[in-house]
């Protein structure tokens, strides 16, 4: 029997998802792009798990792309319906109620960085690659690299590392705004770990209220931002973790949490 194309495990309140490819370098075919969107759609539904860290097996990659060998017989309509396959279930990541930190523990190349980008946080090894190098498979990004790039590094950046395809490394990510913070190779895990355990130790309402806001002003202006944000604002007042939070500080003790 194969083994499975991801694994799970909870530690605590966190949920670890491994894309578990390893001999394919973690590629992306469509079974583990349907495995992925369960694994979240699984994740976001049950109430015990209050943040997911995202990784790849193995000592080399997070993910190393899409998976060629599938792609290499796609029909036009087929390659549409790949990309498809895979935005969608990054699109649900993305607006996930709950925050996804990837852990980017080696190569996120093509759909792989695409897979990184969609999550809320990226935490990467020193000694990570990243990049979109679609174009020197005469393809372009099509799980969201364009726009998800173009939105965390700017049009200069985007346009530098889809037209050469070349990779960049980890420091030169962060220098970006791709990754949110570079770690040693050892100490990946245990950083990571350390802020997903810090966000499931806080205000599950508020997090979700903030990453709606986020996305929403992302993509909105300014003025609809702003009344989004005062509405969010207004709506946590309605809650006991609101009570509990302004109370333990008022009173000099830490807060207990319980997304109510």
């Amino acid at each position: 029997m194969s083994d499975p194309v991801l694994l799970t495990a909870d530690r605590g309140a966190v949920r670890v998802i491994t894309v578990n490819r390893p001999d394919k370098l973690n590629a992306l075919n469509a079974a583990t792009l349907d495995a992925l969107h369960a694994a979240f759609r699984e994740a976001a539904a049950d109430p015990a798990v209050r943040v997911v860290v995202l990784t790849g097996s193995g000592p080399k990659a997070f993910v190393a792309g899409a998976d060629i060998a599938e792609m290499n017989g796609l029909t036009p309509v087929e390659g549409r319906d790949f990309s498809q396959r895979g935005t969608r279930m990054m699109r649900f990541v993305e607006t996930m109620p709950k925050p996804v930190i990837a852990m980017v523990n080696g190569f996120a190349l093509g759909g792989g960085l695409e897979l990184a980008m969609c999550c809320h946080l990226r935490i990467a090894s020193d000694t990570a690659k990243v990049g979109q190098p679609e174009i020197n498979l005469g393809l372009i990004p099509g799980f969201g690299g364009t726009q998800r790039l173009l939105r965390l590094a700017g049009r200069a950046a985007t346009l530098e590392l889809c037209l050469a395809g070349a990779p960049i490394d980890a420091a030169r990510a962060m220098q970006l705004g791709i990754v949110n913070r570079v770690v040693p190779a050892a100490e990946l895990e245990a950083q990571t770990m350390a802020l997903a355990e810090q966000l499931a130790n806080a205000a599950p309402l508020a997090l979700r209220g903030i990453l709606d806001c986020i996305n929403v002003g992302g993509e909105c202006g300014i003025e609809e931002g702003l009344e989004y944000e005062s509405a969010q604002f207004g709506l946590m007042f309605s809650t006991q973790d609101m009570r509990e939070g302004t109370t333990a500080f008022l009173e000099r003790r830490k807060p207990s949490f319980a997304g109510k």
